[in-house]
């Protein structure tokens, strides 16, 4: 099966700064601009604002 341009693989990097990331996928047809994601950072174990990097 061939990769659909309709779901991209995304990273969501920390706002922290601390520069962890997740990877995941995301719905273009739902989600058209960046997506803002709270989620946990164990680097400084606390959740923190996760956003797309292109």
């Amino acid at each position: 099966m061939a990769r659909n341009e309709l779901r991209p693989v995304i990273k969501l990097r920390s706002t922290a700064g601390t520069g962890y990331t997740y990877v995941t996928r995301k719905n273009r047809r739902n989600d058209p601009g960046r997506l803002t994601l709270r989620k946990y950072d164990p680097t400084i174990r606390r959740h923190v604002e996760f956003r797309e990097e292109r």
